[in-house]
């Protein structure tokens, strides 16, 4: 595709996604179970909360305001910031801390920039001294509860995939920006320890989650955008640390990153996109782990480390996202948010509906296929 086919369908997810407004938060105290495990969780979505879909979102944003190399979304930018300041953050947990990813890079371009700077060293040094940590010294994966945005789920003693894009992006960032190496360490520590329990060996995949208590993987799943949490989240990490990890550790990171993307190639649906469930083509096709999994494979082409058969299984899966965005600009066939299932089931039947993260990781995607 054209750079000026592809601005024309970026530039429709972008006006959605600043337009999706809010939610009827209050609906998360009297859903059902029933509905909460097929990803019926309000405050994902929408725009207007504080949370890991609207980080994701934002993040978004701010790739498509790098493209440009300007400042035409601060004024969003600094209206969302300063608005959630004013309401008042929710609880402190590893997906609240995804709009502080987005944050970090833009603290000193909003109204009221040192706040905003004390804010982000105030989680990250959360992250290293009062997260919950698991066996091992990993980052338990401590979410947002149900119908309370100021409880806590502590899920004690579980790892997820989600963490890495969620929380350890953020404080690698923040570590090179504030120049403090216990934070540069301990991010590296977390992609070596949840490479260590998530990292399937036999399909060179990685699993959901990992749980202390029992010692295993869960249902041992593979899913889709769990897995592209890590095939992007990995080429940013590598391109923050740049030359500063030692060679050691980066041929590692690499390798495995290599390992997984040899295998999300066989594993292609003949559209383009991936399957949900990574390995189950019964399970249906989902658009924004796929467009996470292009952006991450376009990354590994232009970082030197994929060769050219890679760019071709991107730029498929390029077209096939551009296929599923709507003429409003609605990113189409995004699984809603996704707890840990112990069956396939589960995950096939999590529910399609337009969210933050959808939007943003198909406009990640679509900008990464730019030509600059």
């Amino acid at each position: 595709m054209t750079n000026e086919q592809l601005l024309e369908k970026i530039h429709l997810v972008v006006e959605k996604l600043m337009n999706l407004g809010g939610s009827d938060y209050d609906k998360d105290q009297t859903v059902s179970s029933n509905d909460t495990s097929k990803g019926i969780i309000q405050r994902d979505f929408g725009i207007e909360e504080w949370d890991w879909p609207q980080g994701v979102g934002l993040y978004g944003l701010k790739k498509l305001q790098d493209f440009y190399g300007d400042d035409r979304y601060l004024s969003f930018f600094d209206n969302w910031y300063n608005g959630h300041i004013k309401r008042g953050l929710p609880s402190i947990n590893i997906n609240t801390t995804a709009p502080f990813l987005p944050l970090s890079y833009i603290q000193d371009k909003l109204t009221n920039p040192q706040d905003f700077k004390n804010l982000c060293k105030q989680r990250a040094d959360w992250l290293i001294h009062d997260l919950p940590k698991t066996p091992d010294n990993g980052f338990q994966h401590v979410t947002s509860a149900i119908g309370d945005r100021n409880g806590v789920n502590l899920n004690e003693g579980q790892l997820w995939v989600d963490t890495l894009f969620m929380s350890v992006l953020f404080l690698n960032h923040m570590g090179y920006q504030e120049n403090k190496q216990e934070w540069k360490d301990e991010a590296t520590h977390q992609f070596l320890v949840h490479i260590k329990y998530l990292f399937d060996k036999q399909t060179g995949l990685f699993h959901h989650g990992f749980r202390f208590d029992q010692m295993d993987n869960f249902g041992g799943i593979f899913w889709c955008r769990g897995n592209s949490w890590f095939t992007y989240g990995i080429m940013e990490f590598l391109d923050d640390c740049k030359e500063d990890l030692s060679q050691g550790v980066r041929d590692y990171l690499i390798d495995t990153f290599k390992a997984q993307a040899s295998v999300l190639l066989r594993l292609q649906a003949p559209s383009g996109l991936w399957y949900t469930v990574l390995n189950d083509d019964t399970s249906y096709e989902e658009v924004s782990g796929s467009a996470a999994i292009a952006a991450g494979l376009l990354r590994g082409v232009k970082a030197g480390i994929l060769d050219e058969s890679y760019k071709k299984a991107a730029d498929r899966a390029i077209l096939a996202i551009c296929d599923n965005i709507s003429e409003d600009g609605t990113v189409l066939n995004v699984s809603a948010g996704t707890g840990i299932g112990m069956t396939a089931d589960h995950y096939k039947n999590i529910l399609l509906m337009p969210m933050a993260y959808g939007q943003a990781l198909a406009l990640t995607a679509l900008c990464e296929a730019l030509e600059k």
